[in-house]
């Protein structure tokens, strides 16, 4: 009878400290989570809908043509799919991994699917070339770090960043209009596989503020 006493008394005296032991685990938690560089294993998602909420599924492939009825846009305003490729997708969205806080390092990963399964696959992504979005002047960097091969084009408006290149086509104080061909898609500076990082930044009132790209019809071919 004393035993089942002195067991019936320890169980509660267990929970307690189980419960314990649960809170105190809580407290010591750290929110300061190591930054997640992108995992390339092949195939990578083709949609991250914390990034996307307010994006339609239909919007994450280039489309073969811009809108009927919105006009020529302004060539000093990036617009279009830097890829023009209808198989292109989302490998990293804007503010989130390597592409955060969004005011630093606000970007998108874009990479082909050449298989039509809506994945990124480096087979396809390779050596892909890649097009300026607006007109504008052009600053290379080669081996930079993180971006590796980097482009910037320049305007009194806006500039784009385009990152990890394999290839140049283009030479610094060039003058290029969207559509002009800068460069193919690699895997250099810290990359773990092929694709083109892109950055939009617009000049407000003399400063330069990162702007998401997703705002700018990455996905629609530019006419």
């Amino acid at each position: 009878m004393s035993a089942h006493y002195a067991q019936s008394r320890r169980r509660p005296l267990i929970f307690l400290l189980v419960i314990s032991l649960g809170i105190l685990a809580l407290w010591l938690r750290t929110d300061d989570e190591p930054v997640q560089y992108t995992r390339w294993q092949g195939l990578a998602p083709a949609v991250m809908t914390n990034a996307l909420a307010s994006v339609n599924d239909n919007s994450l492939r280039a489309v073969a043509e811009p809108q009927q009825g919105r006009g020529q846009p302004d060539a000093q305003r990036p617009y279009g799919n830097p890829l023009r490729a209808t198989s292109t997708v989302m490998t990293q969205g804007y503010g989130v991994g390597t592409h955060a806080p969004a005011h630093v390092w606000g970007a998108i990963d874009l990479a082909i699917d050449s298989t039509g399964n809506g994945m990124a696959d480096p087979q396809g992504s390779w050596n892909h070339p890649i097009y300026a979005t607006h007109d504008g002047v052009v600053t290379v960097t080669p081996n930079s770090y993180p971006a590796g091969n980097h482009v910037w084009i320049v305007n009194d408006a806006y500039r784009t960043g385009y990152a990890h290149l394999a290839t140049f086509t283009v030479s610094n104080g060039q003058v290029v209009a969207r559509g002009d061909l800068i460069g193919t898609m690699g895997s250099t500076g810290m990359s773990s596989g092929p694709h083109l990082d892109y950055q939009v930044w617009e000049k407000v009132n003399g400063a330069w503020i990162n702007r998401n790209p997703l705002d700018f019809s990455p996905f629609e071919l530019a006419p």
